[in-house]
């Protein structure tokens, strides 16, 4: 019997919440939601024919995590793979494969009103068992839209009960937000994430 290789979890869609003061009508939020959703499921098969089996999680994280993005959002997503080249611009480099699959596609979308680029952060699943405080930024907010084998959604729960067991925080001032990661710290006191 053919082994039917690594459970992997996979978003189907990303709900899009569009708030009224940004003074769009319900048919415009509508169609860019719909790109929204576009964008995302060709990203996520962009990633699986470039990186293979390579690939362990695909996340999606700041306004389009949310759910909020802007026609003029950045799509922020980080890749956990295997095998990634050593150095940001060699990583940057590989992932052009994807970009080049999306090219017409982005074009297309740019047509329909959404101007969108992508901004990947890479990591091998090494790093990023080493944490990285952007995670921080993914605790409440992240869209994991591909995860072999729940890795980082594992990574993220772990993050976010240690959170609580530290009592922290996320303090939002307007659009930005800070985190008071440990609300009782006192002078000296040493504490890890």
């Amino acid at each position: 019997m053919a082994s039917a290789g690594p459970r992997a979890t996979m978003a189907p869609s990303v709900p899009l919440r569009y708030t009224s003061d940004e003074g769009m009508s319900m048919e415009y939020a509508n169609s860019h939601q719909q790109v929204w959703e576009e964008v995302l499921a060709r990203l996520v098969g962009a990633c699986l024919s470039l990186y293979g089996e390579r690939l362990v999680s695909l996340v999606v994280f700041g306004s389009v995590g949310r759910g909020t993005p802007r026609p003029d959002s950045d799509v922020d997503l980080l890749i956990i793979a295997e095998g990634l080249p050593n150095g940001r611009m060699r990583r940057v480099e590989e992932f052009g494969a994807v970009e080049e699959s999306l090219r017409k596609a982005l074009r297309a979308w740019r047509e329909r009103g959404v101007s969108t680029c992508l901004s990947p952060v890479f990591k091998t699943p090494e790093e990023a068992l080493q944490g990285s405080p952007l995670f921080l930024d993914m605790v409440e907010d992240a869209k994991i839209l591909y995860d072999r084998r729940d890795f980082f959604a594992a990574l993220l729960s772990a993050l976010r009960e240690r959170l609580a067991q530290l009592g922290a925080r996320r303090i939002w001032h307007g659009d930005a937000w800070l985190w008071d990661l440990k609300p009782d710290y006192r002078p000296g006191e040493i504490f890890e994430l």
